[in-house]
């Protein structure tokens, strides 16, 4: 984070930027549905029971954020249309969706149990976020502070 004078008016901290383009309810669960293979605004639509005119406005200020690229298809008979595509950053906010549902589970817990687990694909193990060293240490997250810089 920093708190230096920003350039013309772009917020100094990272945090505030970051949520110029992700800080709004609908952003991340339509990220959801995208990292779950639904790619199509239709299907989007029908998995969340969002407005139209909401999910939108919200595929678009993410296309241009750069965390979604579109693709034209088109369904036989019917007209071109977009579907949408997580960008590397868009694939870099996996970890972010990860440590929410994280969070949920343990702050938010529903009484069933978890609507869904991390595990690697490779091995099938849990997983779970955290902090590590660059040297890949795990660091305790009360062992991590975040320092401003001036």
């Amino acid at each position: 984070m920093s708190t230096g004078a920003p350039a013309g008016d772009e917020p100094a901290c990272s945090i505030e930027r970051s949520l110029e383009v992700l800080g709004e309810r609908w952003t991340f669960l339509i990220l959801r549905e995208i990292f779950a293979g639904r790619h199509k605004f239709a299907d989007i639509r029908a998995a969340l029971r969002v407005a139209p005119n909401l999910l939108s406005a919200r595929l678009k200020s993410l296309v241009s954020a750069g965390v979604l690229r579109t693709m034209t298809y088109q369904e036989p008979g019917s007209r071109h249309r977009q579907s949408y595509h997580l960008t590397q950053a868009g694939q870099d906010l996996r970890i972010v969706l990860a440590a929410l549902q994280q969070w949920g589970d343990i702050h938010r817990p529903r009484s069933v149990g978890p609507s869904g687990v991390r595990r690697t694909k490779s091995t099938d193990e849990p997983v779970r976020v955290g902090f590590v060293t660059d040297n890949g240490g795990e660091v305790p997250a009360s062992d991590v502070s975040f320092l401003l810089n001036k």
